[in-house]
This record gives C-alpha cells, sequence and structure tokens, in this order.
C-alpha cells in the first residue's frame, strides 16, 4: 500500500515524547535523568564520563567559545553548555543526527548551543574565528584525511579534545569483522607530516537510519602512534591520555586532551 503525507501527521496531544518518536527507534543516547520518563536511546551519552573527565582535565569552560564536531544528538552539547561554555557552535554533516540536535535544543531548554547542518572541513577552510576549545568525540576515525583535520583545527585554537579509534594491524587482523572492513593502506604528507592511512569500508552499514559515520563509503584510520606524533607536530606539547581500550568492539581507542 502506497504511504500517505498523512502519516506523518500526529493525533494525539502535543508531547515531548512525539517529537521523540519522529525518529524513534533510532535513538542512541539516552536522556539525561531528569528526563527519565521519556523513550530515546540506551546509550548514557549526556552523562558521559569521557567529557567529565576532559572537562576535569581542563580545570573550567566557563565562558569558553567551544566549536564541536559531529555532536550525533547534542548529549555532548548539553553537557557543555551545562559546563558553563558561553557559546557552543556545533557542526552536523548528517541532517537526520541535525534534526534530532534540534529536538534535544527544544526539550532540553539548550540556549548557548548553536547547531549548523553542514560539513566543518569546508567550515574549518574558511574559518577566521579563534575558539577556546574544540571538542571532538567519535570524529577522527571517520575522516578520509584525519592529520588535514588536525592541521586545520591547530590554526584556530590551543586546545582539543578526541575521543576516537585507531588503527592497530595485530587486533584487527586477529577480529573477524574489523579485518574485513580494510582493504588497503597509503601514505600521506600534510605540511610535512609523513604518515600511513588504514582505509575503512562502511559496507553495509550505509544501509542503515542508524548509520552515523562519515560522509563517505570509506573512512582512513591512523594508528596510535601516528595520532600522537600528528597532535605533537602542528603544536599540541601536552598530551593527556585516558579511557585506552584495546578491545572495545569497533576497534582499538582513547581519549587525548591535546594543548598547546
Amino acid at each position: 500500500m502506497a504511504t500517505s503525507i498523512l502519516d506523518s501527521y500526529v493525533a494525539s496531544p502535543p508531547s515531548d515524547q512525539n517529537a521523540l518518536d519522529i525518529f524513534g527507534g533510532e535513538w542512541a543516547s539516552r536522556l539525561p535523568a531528569e528526563f527519565a520518563e521519556l523513550r530515546a536511546g540506551t546509550i548514557p551519552l549526556f552523562e558521559d564520563g569521557r567529557v567529565y573527565w576532559a572537562l576535569q582535565e581542563l580545570g573550567s569552560i566557563e565562558g569558553s567559545n567551544v566549536l564541536e564536531l559531529g555532536p550525533l544528538e547534542g548529549a555532548h552539547s548539553f553537557m557543555l553548555e551545562r559546563a558553563g561554555a558561553k557559546s557552543i557552535t556545533s557542526i552536523e554533516a548528517n541532517t537526520r543526527a541535525f534534526l534530532k540536535c534540534l529536538i534535544v535544543k527544544e526539550l532540553l531548554g539548550l540556549s548557548r548551543v548553536h547547531f549548523r547542518c553542514g560539513n566543518f572541513v569546508p567550515f574549518l577552510q574558511e574559518n577566521r574565528t579563534r575558539y577556546d576549545l574544540v571538542f571532538a568525540a567519535g570524529v577522527l576515525y571517520h575522516m578520509s584525511d584525519p592529520a588535514n583535520v588536525i592541521a586545520l583545527l591547530s590554526a584556530w585554537t590551543d586546545r582539543i579534545y578526541f575521543w576516537t579509534h585507531y588503527y592497530d594491524r595485530d587486533i584487527v587482523l586477529q577480529t573477524a569483522h574489523l579485518r574485513h572492513n580494510f582493504s588497503k593502506e597509503s601514505q600521506r604528507s600534510v605540511l610535512g607530516f609523513d604518515h600511513t592511512l588504514h582505509k575503512q569500508e562502511y559496507g553495509s552499514s550505509l544501509q542503515t537510519k542508524q548509520f552515523c559515520g562519515g560522509s563517505q563509503s570509506f573512512s582512513n584510520w591512523m594508528n596510535r602512534e601516528d595520532i600522537v606524533r600528528c597532535l605533537k607536530h602542528f603544536g599540541f606539547k601536552d598530551l593527556r591520555i585516558a579511557h585506552e581500550q584495546r578491545d572495545h568492539p569497533h576497534g582499538p581507542c582513547f581519549s587525548v586532551l591535546a594543548q598547546k
């Protein structure tokens, strides 16, 4: 039977749950405890220990202007606003994720987060604004040219937080579902930084509405050593590392707070 535009209408009285149900079954994040009666996802990203760690290491972001890359569903945006950021510019290329961020902004009453729909790479190439902090959780390993992203960011901030997966040959070769995702490696140089890229194919995950990766059918991962070397090459000398997890089901990962 053909669908009708009327299927997009809501018959029940206005409610926050109605808004969440526009993307029913697609949410990853569980809303904050004070919204426990609402159904969304299951992952506690609005109370993320990685963010609490970064905020503790930073000391304070009170009054800071923050650039957030890839907000997904606005969970970390919410935490950054609650931590006292003056302004958060949050850029999301996935249109479904962007609309979910707008729902979260309305439901949670966020007033200092400005969600923008688009690709942050050309934004960084044209940008002329300095930021007190760049926050990018779950982003770097979705890039086709990750070292170039770090190079671009280094021009506009002295502090970056990343949480990212990284390539480890031994782990990949020993893990069937990871091994099948990686096709080849190539050499790359970005402003004097020589490194190896490991191509990762998204494959069948591109067919799901829950997909939250990059904007191409593949991404390029760097290994852990190259990520650290890259940050140092582009001026970030104070590196603080946490949340190292080599047995993560989607590949080894860690948090790194990098400061000049």
